[in-house]
């Protein structure tokens, strides 16, 4: 995953530059996010709850959605840097809406349960940029494996989940490089992988999570904003051909007219119209790989 100096200036350049408190506060955390991810007109009945998970390092608190009949695909899903939030939980139950078992989990449960951002978090603000920064910099490889296993063991014991199907893994921001460990330490299990706007997932760095594609069997789909790609243009391209390599497939695009975290729907950035194909090309790759 990200290193801290990587998201340091990942936000720096992408964030500083787009956020402003105002901008932020355009959207409200968890008011409206109904309106603006529409309801599929088949869409299946949820229940929802928040949970716990005991890991080796604590307790971790995480919100599980479900379709109310039958057993499902599971979907783990990891958050942005803002954490596990109103917003998050909106997209998984949309995901669970359409036939899936979904994890939304605290990545920061080592040091605080959710909410682990202000509700209008400033970015450009030196103590609330500083929280965060903390917060992402204390996460490593080893949490990653360690959580990773905690949660792919979690939703397996989940009367909900067919673990006859595989198991799709998504992640956004910093959750990307989460994705690509999840997969690489359960090749047999995770059949789908999808990162939105994920940063450091190809780095110089011995730990860069692109060279764990060679331990991988999943389909992925990554999706990069654009002034991402201005700003580091060979990383997708190193990316598609490690997959190609490892000769799996990967969807692999550059969405234009997008800045680094488009798709969260509390999002100053957010693009509804990009948004929304990112989200339907995902939906394309679970239906086909986690059969």
């Amino acid at each position: 995953m990200c290193e801290k100096d990587d998201f340091d200036e990942m936000y720096q350049i992408s964030r500083s530059r787009d956020l402003s408190r105002r901008q932020f506060g355009a959207l409200t955390l968890g008011v409206g996010l109904s309106a603006v991810l529409p309801r599929l007109a088949d869409a299946a009945d949820t229940t929802e709850s928040e949970v716990e998970i005991k890991t080796p390092d604590g307790t971790c608190d995480a919100y599980l959605v479900h379709p109310l009949k039958g057993r499902n695909p599971a979907v783990l899903i990891w958050p942005d840097i803002f954490g596990l939030r109103p917003a998050f939980r909106q997209m998984g139950k949309r995901l669970a809406e359409s036939g899936y078992t979904v994890l939304v989990i605290n990545p920061f449960y080592r040091t605080k349960k959710a909410p682990t951002a202000p509700e209008h978090p400033d970015f450009n603000d030196p103590a609330t940029r500083q929280a965060l920064m903390s917060l992402a910099g204390a996460l490593s490889p080893a949490t990653a494996l360690t959580d990773a296993t905690a949660f792919v063991a979690y939703l397996d014991s989940q009367p909900s989940v067919d673990k006859k199907r595989k198991m799709g893994s998504t992640g956004y921001c910093m959750g990307g490089p989460f994705v690509f460990r999840t997969a690489a330490a359960f090749p047999d299990r995770i059949g789908a992988g999808a990162t939105f706007h994920g940063g450091g997932l190809a780095t110089d760095k011995p730990e860069s999570p692109h060279l764990l594609i060679p331990k991988m069997k999943a389909q992925f789909l990554i999706a990069i904003a654009e002034n991402d790609d201005q700003r580091e243009p060979e990383v997708k391209n190193i990316l598609r051909d490690s997959f190609a390599k490892a000769h799996l497939r990967a969807e692999i695009e550059v969405y234009a007219g997008t800045k680094h975290g488009w798709c969260p729907p509390d999002s100053a950035v957010y693009d509804a119209e990009q948004a929304e194909k990112a989200w339907s090309r995902m939906m394309v790759l679970f239906k086909k790989a986690l059969a």
